[in-house]
């Protein structure tokens, strides 16, 4: 997209329609990737220009016929070419995405939030918690999304929102003070669950790690080469840290805990590492797989044979 189409779009157009049908056509033919919260290029344009403009993402179909400033069309197209130029994905140009219905900051310090997960959150993890929690822990918790939509729905209970990475504490700090959950989700920098005190116990643990193994990192597109990588590769199998987690989780469970991880794509590593383990694998209403449910019970169950996986 040369600065000669641009400067026409910026004198010609008028209104948000204008700038959307004219993103439509730009990311089609420029055969754009979408995975990070849309799946089609009228999404994306959507995702992009109406939060660039301090709008929500649905609007009455009236609004888009509102003419724009000259300023406004510059920036529009400016995020645009940016899109198509630099493959940029949309959240990280606008710095807001949405999970689990709500708004949420996000920069390239974290991954933009895009997790199945949300459904179980909005059914309150039903049927395998069958009590209200006290203590949920998000492990990994990257920009804070989970954990925080955890305390919207359990507005009771403290949750501890762990990650190694700092700079995505930074981001996850922010939407906790955004969304006002201050004193009920607590940001923890730790390896896994090394930084927590002894005797500490979860009625629930989730956990989105790392899990993209070392094939599906070499052929990723581009837009996901600007998420940090140590949020995205867990090693040959994408399972260096959901070893750890499987081995470690059981003690930090109350009698009648859950833990529920995603896997992703490597849920086919793990079935195929532990064939004895009954994995309960969640079939979502609104699409997405690779999450898996296990019972402190069952960690207790399999904890020789997850021991024996890290040596």
């Amino acid at each position: 997209m040369d600065n000669i189409n641009v400067d026409e779009v910026i004198d010609e157009f008028r209104t948000l329609n204008d700038m959307l049908r004219w993103a439509v056509s730009q990311f089609n033919a420029a055969g754009l990737f979408y995975g990070h919260g849309t799946d089609n290029s009228w999404d994306e344009a959507i995702q992009l220009l109406l939060p660039a403009l301090d709008l929500p993402p649905v609007i009455d179909s009236d609004l888009r016929q509102s003419r724009l400033t000259r300023t406004e069309r510059s920036h529009l197209a400016g995020l645009i070419q940016q899109r198509i130029e630099q493959r940029v994905p949309a959240p990280y140009l606008t710095n807001k995405s949405w999970f689990a219905g709500m708004e949420f900051y996000v920069d390239e310090r974290v991954l933009i939030p895009r997790s199945p997960i949300a459904e179980l959150i909005h059914k309150r993890f039903a049927p395998w918690l069958q009590h209200e929690p006290t203590r949920i822990m998000d492990l990994c918790t990257g920009s804070g999304c989970i954990a925080i939509a955890m305390a919207h729905t359990f507005p009771a209970a403290e949750v501890d929102a762990l990650d190694l990475s700092e700079d995505a504490l930074a981001v996850c700090e922010m939407n906790i003070e955004m969304h006002g959950m201050l004193g009920q989700v607590i940001p923890i920098c730790s390896d896994l669950f090394d930084a927590l005190p002894d005797g500490d116990k979860y009625d629930l643990i989730v956990s989105n790690p790392p899990y993209v193994d070392v094939e599906d990192m070499s052929d990723l597109p581009e837009e996901f080469h600007h998420e940090p990588e140590m949020a995205l590769a867990a090693g040959d199998d994408g399972l260096d840290l959901v070893r750890r987690i499987l081995a470690e989780a059981g003690a930090l469970l109350k009698d009648n805990g859950v833990l529920v991880v995603e896997v992703g794509n490597s849920m086919v590593h793990l079935a195929a590492l532990f064939p004895e383990v009954e994995f309960e694998w969640i079939k979502f209403e609104q699409g997405g797989d690779g999450v898996f449910v296990l019972t402190k019970a069952q960690l207790d169950q399999y904890q020789p044979l997850f021991t024996q996986a890290l040596s």
